[in-house]
């Protein structure tokens, strides 16, 4: 299922000054690790563990998506949501899969590791940007008074510009389960994930109220420059970078 797409939105496109991102800029970004994990998911801890490590990288856009398929165990996943899992099932669609599973790491939308193996992660991001398939074009974001303004550079293609809304840190006590009595912070959780414009290939700004941010809690979004196949799945990310208020 296609991502929402968010209205109210100011678009600009031209040639604009370059901006920096709150994160770091986009070339120094090794690339988008997007776990689906579950917190009722007995082999899921040790990923959700590499992927702690994976966030204070630093230079990995990292996101964390609960399912919601392993509900029926016993325990209701706290941050899951049946959008996390219908994206986990289009990037199945995309990837020629029949099937998903949890731990799963998707990299730069183009390909899968298991998510608990963080050597592979890095093996596998590391091998993307050599090849010229990791993220090309320059994305950042900055604050100007109560508005977010998202910044996009040239590229070749088009492009989703893809907005992943997250928590930065839930701590949660599991009492059912294959994983009762765990007590766990999950980090860079995905709450929301909507499509806010369309990229072609020439710079352009997408400014965003802050008031889709709940900053009370201290939460963030990805900006994620992703790719579409023909039969709609989501494909190769291109440009990422992170804000957090």
């Amino acid at each position: 299922m296609p991502p929402k797409l968010l209205t109210g939105l100011t678009v600009l496109a031209g040639l604009l000054a370059p901006q920096v991102a709150s994160c770091g800029e986009t070339q120094a970004l090794k690339g988008v690790v997007e776990l689906f994990t579950a917190q009722g998911c007995v082999s899921c801890p040790p990923a959700d563990a590499a992927f702690e490590k994976l966030v204070h990288q630093g230079d990995v856009v990292a996101l964390a998506y609960h399912v919601d398929y392993w509900n029926y165990l016993g325990w209701s996943d706290t941050l899951g949501t049946k959008e996390n899992t219908e994206r986990q099932y289009a990037y199945a669609k995309g990837l020629g899969r029949s099937n998903v599973y949890t731990p799963q790491a998707v990299i730069n939308g183009r390909d899968h590791v298991n998510g608990a193996d963080l050597a592979a992660i890095n093996t596998r991001l590391d091998t993307l940007k050599t090849k010229g398939t990791g993220l090309s074009v320059p994305v950042s974001a900055s604050m100007r008074g109560d508005e977010v303004d998202i910044d996009i550079g040239n590229g070749v293609g088009k492009a989703e510009v893809v907005v992943a809304y997250f928590h930065r840190e839930q701590t949660v006590e599991v009492l059912k389960g294959e994983n009762k009595g765990r007590k766990a912070s999950y980090l860079n959780s995905v709450y929301d994930v909507q499509t806010v414009g369309r990229w072609e290939g020439l710079p352009m700004r997408l400014t965003l109220p802050t008031t889709v941010m709940k900053s009370e809690d201290r939460d963030g979004f990805a900006i994620l420059l992703q790719t579409a196949q023909e039969n709609g799945a989501p494909s190769s990310i291109i440009g990422a970078t992170v804000f957090i208020p």
